[in-house]
């Protein structure tokens, strides 16, 4: 398994969650839960903003997740049979 392409794919997938998830929060006047997001992201609040900041964290932590499931992934699966 591609450990960037892995990386890449989380990485975008879970910032734009949280980027969307945030502006729909900010434009609802909701958020509470949302707000939690801040004890793991430096910066991060419910604001257009903060989805901005919490997209990169969460790109950052998607992209090192992605990277590790690959890593391991890579460790503990079999190899595939060579056929000459």
């Amino acid at each position: 398994m591609r450990k960037l392409a892995l990386g890449l794919s989380l990485g975008i997938v879970w910032g734009s969650a949280v980027l969307i998830t945030t502006i729909w929060a900010t434009a609802g006047g909701r958020g509470l839960t949302l707000s939690r997001l801040n004890a793991y992201y430096i910066g991060y609040s419910v604001s257009y903003v903060g989805a901005l900041i919490g997209f990169c964290w969460a790109f950052l932590t998607g992209f090192i997740a992605g990277i590790l499931i690959a890593l391991f992934y890579n460790l503990f699966s079999p190899e595939p049979a060579r056929t000459s």
